[in-house]
């Protein structure tokens, strides 16, 4: 059910209380950390998380997801009393900071890639009006100046998707939607899950995978056409870049998680990333395009 939205002379806050269901269990259970958001529990079939100032640009973003029958996203509830953002609890499995062995099986590549395409295709048409996005620090949320012209999650790492039966099921975190384009979104998805790095930086366990073969399956799920395959390379290099750029603004002006990322060398990480692109990028086009 969609939940009604405040008019601008009302608090968004009053609007969206969170009221219990009767009988709703009250056992508490510290979920993982992410890596900028601390202290999310889950509460009976819900989870709390701490409120930012964009959630209630995601509540509306969810509304319309749950509006369009996209059914693989969490839906906001409201506010709890202490202030939280309350959310349904998505059931499944969801890798570890380490991600196990079974997050490397093809047939889960592929459905996360079919996931994000369902995901961009329910996002079409949403304009967040009544509660904006935050500006992006540093520059837009785009590559090779595409225009921003879709909401997105940009943040499909392995521990932000649910599995159930060894396929994609849910997507959870919203943290970093925002407005951005549907290329970005879906390859900073295979970015992760492919994974796009050097080899020096492959999780232990992922040093023999193939990452142009699983770059391929990954695109062909997705529905990549031949141009966005084709400029892949230059595409992901810039994109990777702004992400350097929004890592070390972030660990400079927010501290907390974005410094102890920062501290722990994932700029190093993330340079090497784009050298690795650059120097593979014929590779990439033909593994992509034969």
């Amino acid at each position: 059910m969609s939940k009604q939205l405040p008019p601008a002379t009302q608090s968004p806050v009053d609007s969206r209380l969170y009221r219990p269901a009767g009988g709703e269990a009250s056992d508490v259970e510290l979920m993982p950390a992410g890596d900028v958001t601390e202290g999310v529990v889950r509460v009976g079939g819900t989870v709390r998380r701490p409120h930012q100032p964009q959630s209630f640009a995601v509540a509306d973003y969810l509304d319309w997801l749950e509006n369009a029958g996209f059914e693989a996203a969490p839906r906001f509830l409201g506010r709890d009393a202490e202030g939280r953002d309350v959310l349904t609890f998505v059931p499944g499995d969801c890798a570890g900071p380490v991600p196990e062995p079974w997050v490397q099986s093809e047939a889960l590549l592929a459905s996360v890639g079919r996931l994000v395409r369902r995901l961009h295709a329910a996002s079409a048409g949403f304009v967040p009006a009544v509660h904006p996005f935050p500006p992006r620090p540093v520059r837009q949320d785009t590559a090779k100046g595409d225009p921003a012209v879709l909401v997105c999650h940009l943040d499909v790492t392995p521990q932000n998707v649910v599995v159930r039966d060894g396929l994609a099921a849910g997507l959870v975190d919203f943290d970093l939607a925002g407005p951005s384009t549907a290329l970005k979104d879906s390859f900073n998805t295979a970015m992760h899950w492919v994974a796009l790095r050097d080899p020096a930086d492959a999780w232990p366990g992922w040093e023999e995978l193939d990452p142009f073969r699983r770059l391929r399956i990954f695109a062909d799920a997705y529905g990549w056409t031949g141009d966005e395959r084709r400029r892949l390379p230059g595409f992901g290099v810039d994109a990777v870049r702004l992400s350097y750029e929004r890592m070390e603004h972030n660990a400079r002006t927010l501290g907390g998680g974005w410094a102890r990322m920062w501290d722990d060398g994932v700029g190093g990480v993330i340079e090497r990333r784009a050298a690795w692109l650059e120097e593979n990028a014929t590779r990439l086009v033909r593994a992509l395009t034969d």
